[in-house]
C-alpha cells in the first residue's frame, strides 16, 4: 500500500498543473485503499483455515479478526476521503441529464462559487498522504505482537492525527486544537512507554506471545497451588497493563481521560474531525480485545486484574458522556460526549470477556463507527446545502423582499443578517418592536462570534439546524434516523447493538452495570430528540438570500467543443454532489434496514468471536 501510494501520487503530481490537485490525490488514495481491501479479502480464506500466521519475526501477526478489521478500516477511510475527492455541489438540469446528454455534451459555467472550489480542503495536497500513514499505523496496531511494535504503531497513527488536526494552516482554532491534542497525546504515550518498560522488566521479553504464556502459567500454578513460578507474582504484569490501559483509554477519550476530546473535536475542521473521531478508536479497541483475551482473569477473582480499570472507565464514560452531553449547545461537542457514552458500552462488552460479549463488542464497534461516519457526513452536507441562505430575525410574520427588509450585516460583524419588517410597516415607519429586534440581533451576533472557524466548519451550533426540514427533507430524515440509532430506538441497528451488550452483561452477572447502561441510554435520548425537535418543529433562523432568487449564472451546452445552446442556471439547479448523496443514502439504508439483513453482520461477529476462543 505504501509503495503503490507513493508511485500513484508521484504520477498524479506529474500529470496535472491544477491548483486543486488534492482532489486527484484523494481519488488515487481511494483507489489504493480499495485495492488493498480486496487483497486483504482474498487472504481471508487462508486465515480462516489456518487461524493466522506470525510475520516479520513475530513483530506482527495476521489472523481472521485482524484482517476483517483491516478491511473495515480501509473501506471506512475510503468513504471519508470521498469528502475531499469531489466538489460538494453540482449543477443538475433535468432536461440535460439524460445518458446521451451526459456522454456527448458538456456544461460550461462559472464554477468557482457554485462548486466551492476555493474550499481549504481542496488546496492541501498532503492530506491524502497523511491519511495513508494513519491507516498504516492503525493496521499495524491491530496486528501488533510485540511491545516494540505496539509503541511504533500507536505513534505512527498518533503523529499522523496530530498533523491532520493542524493541517489547516490559516485556522487559529484548528492550530490550538491540534496543539492540545499533541500535548495530551504525548502524555498518554508516556504511560504506554512506561508500561512497556515495566512489562519487559517483569517478564524479560518483548514478545506478547511469551507474555501471554507467562500469564497463563502463573494463573495455572495459582489454581493448582504449585510453585512453578515462585519468583513471579501475577499482579506484576497486571499493574504494568494497568498503566498501558490508561494510555490507550486516553487516546480513545474514555472517562476519566476524556477532557481533551470535546475541545479538540470542536476546534478542528469537521472534515478532519470525521477521521479523528472514528479510525483511531477502531484500531485501539481491536488491540485491547486481544490483550484482554489473553491476560484477563475472572472479575470475581480475589487477585487484582487490570481489566477492572476497563469496567471502571465504562461506568464513568456512561455517566459523564450522558449527563454532561445534556448541557451542550455545540453540535461537535455534543457528538464528542455522545462518543464518550458509546465508548462506555464498548468497554462494557470488552471487559466482560465472554463469547457473547465479544460478539456484541465487535458488532457494536462496527455499527457505531458507521453511524458516527454518517452523522459527520450529514453535518458537513448541511453546511454545504445552506450556501444560498442567510440568517434572519423574525417577527410575528416574516416578510421577505428587499423593500421590506433591512440589511444589518455591517452592524453584526459581517454576518449576512436580514431583519424583515412586520406586515403593514413601510420603509419610512419606525420599528414597532425595537426590543425584540435588538434581543434577537444580539443572539445571532453572539452565535456568530462563538463560531470559531465558520469557513471550515459551517455547522457548529445546534441552533443552526432549526427548521432544516423545510430546506432539505431527505437530509433531515437521514440525520433523524442516525440520531435515533444513536439513542437505540428499534428497529434501527443501534438498538440491536445495545441489546446485545446488555444481554451479555446480564448473562455474566453484571446487573448493576446493565442498569446504569439502560438508565444512561434513556437519558441520552433527550439530547438526540432535542436536535430532532429543532430540525422538524422549530422555525428556521435563515431564509433564502433574495439576490439568489433571480437569475444566478449563465451556462453553455457544448458538443465537440462547439456551443450548441445557452442555458440559465438558477439556485434551485445547484444540488449536493453524488459522492455525498450516495454515501448518505447507502449508510442510512444500512442503519434503517438492518432488520431485513441481520444474518451477515451477526454471523461475521459470531464467527470471529468463536475463532478467538478457539471453538
Amino acid at each position: 500500500m505504501v509503495l503503490n501510494s507513493l508511485i500513484i501520487l508521484l504520477l498524479s503530481n506529474s500529470i496535472t498543473l491544477r491548483r486543486d490537485k488534492s482532489i486527484l490525490y484523494s481519488r488515487a488514495t481511494i483507489t489504493i485503499l480499495l485495492v488493498s481491501s480486496l487483497i486483504a479479502y482474498d487472504n481471508l480464506n487462508f486465515l480462516f483455515l489456518n487461524k493466522g500466521i506470525g510475520i516479520y519475526g513475530g513483530l506482527f501477526h495476521s489472523t481472521s479478526t485482524t484482517t476483517v478489521f483491516h478491511i473495515f478500516i480501509l473501506i471506512m477511510s475510503s468513504v471519508i476521503l470521498l469528502l475531499t475527492a469531489f466538489y460538494p455541489r453540482k449543477v443538475w438540469l433535468e432536461e440535460y441529464s439524460s445518458m446521451g446528454r451526459l456522454l456527448f455534451s458538456k456544461l460550461i459555467y462559472y464554477q468557482t462559487f457554485i462548486l466551492n472550489k476555493m474550499g481549504e480542503q481542496y488546496k492541501i495536497i498532503e492530506y491524502s498522504l497523511i491519511i495513508l500513514f494513519i491507516v498504516i499505523g492503525a493496521m499495524f496496531l491491530i496486528s501488533t505482537s510485540d511491545l516494540v511494535s505496539i509503541f511504533l504503531s500507536i505513534e505512527l497513527q498518533s503523529y499522523g492525527l496530530y498533523l491532520l488536526s493542524t493541517i489547516y494552516r490559516d485556522s487559529e482554532s484548528a492550530t490550538s486544537g491540534g496543539l492540545m491534542y499533541f500535548l495530551l497525546g504525548g502524555l498518554s504515550s508516556c504511560f504506554i512507554l512506561l508500561s512497556t518498560s515495566l512489562l519487559y522488566a517483569n517478564s524479560g521479553t518483548t514478545n506478547l506471545d511469551s507474555l501471554y504464556i507467562i500469564t497463563s502459567i502463573s494463573n495455572a500454578s495459582k489454581e493448582n497451588m504449585t510453585s512453578l513460578l515462585y519468583w513471579y507474582k501475577s499482579y506484576y504484569i497486571h499493574i504494568s497493563l494497568l498503566f498501558m490501559s490508561v494510555g490507550f483509554l486516553f487516546k480513545v477519550s474514555a472517562a476519566p481521560f476524556h477532557f481533551w476530546s470535546p475541545d479538540v473535536y470542536d476546534a478542528i475542521p469537521t472534515i478532519v474531525t470525521t477521521f479523528v473521531a472514528i479510525i483511531s478508536k477502531i484500531s485501539i479497541f481491536i488491540f485491547l480485545l486481544e490483550l484482554v483475551h489473553y491476560t484477563s482473569k475472572s472479575m470475581f477473582d480475589t487477585d487484582f486484574s487490570w481489566t477492572i480499570s476497563l469496567l471502571f472507565s465504562s461506568l464513568l464514560s456512561l455517566a459523564i458522556g450522558t449527563i454532561v452531553g445534556l448541557t451542550q449547545s455545540r453540535i461537535k461537542r455534543l457528538f464528542a460526549f455522545s462518543t464518550i457514552s458509546h465508548v462506555g458500552f464498548i468497554l462494557l462488552g470488552l471487559s466482560i470477556h465472554s463469547i457473547e460479549s465479544t460478539q456484541a463488542f465487535m458488532f457494536y464497534l462496527m455499527q457505531y463507527s458507521i453511524s458516527n461516519l454518517n452523522a459527520f457526513i450529514l453535518i458537513i452536507t448541511v453546511g454545504y446545502s445552506l450556501y444560498f441562505y442567510v440568517y434572519q430575525i423574525y417577527g410575528d410574520e416574516v416578510v421577505t423582499g428587499e423593500d421590506n427588509t433591512v440589511d444589518m450585516s455591517p452592524w453584526y460583524g459581517g454576518l449576512p443578517v436580514l431583519i424583515p419588517r412586520h406586515l403593514g410597516v413601510t420603509v419610512s415607519d419606525q420599528w414597532p418592536c425595537d426590543d425584540f429586534i435588538e434581543a434577537e440581533g444580539k443572539r445571532i451576533k453572539e452565535n456568530h462570534e462563538s463560531m470559531q472557524d465558520i469557513e471550515n466548519s459551517p455547522i457548529q451550533l445546534i441552533d443552526q439546524l432549526k427548521g432544516y426540514y423545510s430546506i432539505n427533507p431527505v437530509i433531515a430524515f437521514s440525520l433523524a434516523i442516525t440520531l435515533f440509532s444513536f439513542a437505540g430506538i428499534p428497529p434501527l441497528i443501534g438498538f440491536f447493538a445495545k441489546q446485545m451488550i446488555l444481554s451479555a452483561a446480564i448473562d455474566s452477572g453484571y446487573i448493576f452495570m446493565s442498569l446504569i447502561a439502560i438508565l444512561t441510554s434513556v437519558i441520552s435520548a433527550v439530547y438526540y430528540l432535542a436536535i430532532i425537535k429543532q430540525i422538524f418543529f422549530d422555525k428556521p433562523d435563515f431564509i433564502k438570500n433574495p439576490k439568489f432568487r433571480e437569475l444566478y449564472v449563465d451556462g453553455l451546452i457544448t458538443e465537440k467543443n462547439e456551443i450548441i445552446e445557452e442555458v440559465y442556471i438558477f439556485s434551485d439547479n445547484i444540488v449536493i454532489s453524488s459522492s455525498l448523496s450516495l454515501s448518505i443514502s447507502v449508510i442510512t439504508f444500512i442503519i434503517s434496514l438492518f432488520i431485513f439483513i441481520p444474518q451477515e453482520w451477526l454471523s461475521l461477529a459470531n464467527l470471529l468471536a468463536l475463532i478467538l476462543f478457539n471453538i
